[in-house]
């Protein structure tokens, strides 16, 4: 009598989604230790300027905390299956709050024109602003034409555009040239360059990966 194969259950792997987003989580752990601390320390030499500004700084962070927290819920797969209702609510909080921040963020690098910013970082800020919320909004106008495949492919974008933020503080501070504006400059550039490419690139990895897991199985 021929024997029959047992099929043993796969082992589970971790998903590259839950790699990305623990890089993400150490990311902000860094720039809110390392980057952000003077808000909680008088003594730093940024505080005055930063003091002046303050009631467009505070609003802004809030703002762009809240974005990042939905974006990232955005997301989950267990939250958009299983809470409809509160994915769609979150999705369209975070459409608002990018269409504040994103602006606001632009507006706050004029003001930092007085401690050795130039305008060509000005115009890097603005244009990162714009394709963040271009982003975003194409993403949002085609969830409501119900068009799902390309609000994932927006969404991914908008979330790369997003982790800007991070990226150019993180770049900065392991490398020092946040004490340099005119390199910190050329990092906030490049990121701003390299958003929509890195999305689509993730994208395309993405779908090379799900192709390889429809591929029937040898026995």
């Amino acid at each position: 009598m021929a024997s029959v194969p047992i099929e043993r259950p796969a082992a589970k792997v971790l998903r590259p989604k839950y790699l990305v987003f623990g890089a993400i989580a150490l990311m902000l752990v860094y720039v809110l230790y390392h980057t952000e601390h003077f808000l909680i320390d008088p003594a730093d030499p940024q505080w005055p300027h930063y003091h002046e500004i303050g009631r467009w700084l505070l609003p802004h962070g809030l703002i762009g905390a809240l974005a990042l927290t939905l974006m990232f819920m955005q997301f989950s797969t267990r939250l958009r299956t299983r809470f409809t209702w509160l994915h769609r609510t979150c999705g369209r909080i975070y459409v608002v709050a990018v269409c504040i921040v994103a602006p606001m963020g632009a507006y706050i690098s004029y003001l930092d024109l007085p401690v050795g910013y130039t305008y060509s970082f000005v115009v890097a800020s603005m244009a990162f602003a714009f394709l963040w919320a271009f982003a975003t909004l194409t993403a949002f106008y085609f969830i409501r034409t119900r068009r799902m495949e390309q609000h994932r492919q927006w969404m991914t974008r908008s979330l790369c555009m997003a982790l800007i933020f991070l990226e150019v503080r993180v770049i900065g501070g392991i490398t020092g040239w946040e004490n340099t504006p005119a390199t910190d400059e050329v990092v906030v550039w490049v990121c701003v360059a390299l958003g929509y490419p890195v999305a689509d690139i993730a994208l395309q990895i993405q779908a090379l990966l799900l192709a390889r897991d429809k591929l029937p199985k040898s026995a």
